[in-house]
């Protein structure tokens, strides 16, 4: 999983809607503060997508295995599924 923790901050240069920009400035917002956070929670998405994608084959296959066999170490569990 993409981790994001102590990163160090890189300057960059974005363009965006001068309108959207002035009423943040407006509003108070910290605007590099918000698109990291912003930016950081869709690569994360997209990242979670693409595993799913690329795994997809591996965990029908597990779940067709455990529909067919059961949980591999069902027979230690200690507790009981309530129906």
């Amino acid at each position: 999983m993409p981790r994001f923790d102590n990163a160090p901050k890189r300057p960059t240069n974005l363009s965006l809607n001068a309108k959207v920009l002035e009423m943040a400035r407006d509003l108070g917002m910290n605007v590099s503060q918000t698109v990291d956070a912003l930016l950081a929670e869709e690569v994360r998405r997209r990242y979670w997508e693409r595993w799913n994608e690329q795994n997809r084959d591996a965990v029908a296959a597990y779940n067709e295995r455990v529909a067919r066999d059961g949980l591999p170490l069902a027979r230690y569990r200690t507790f009981v599924k309530a129906r």
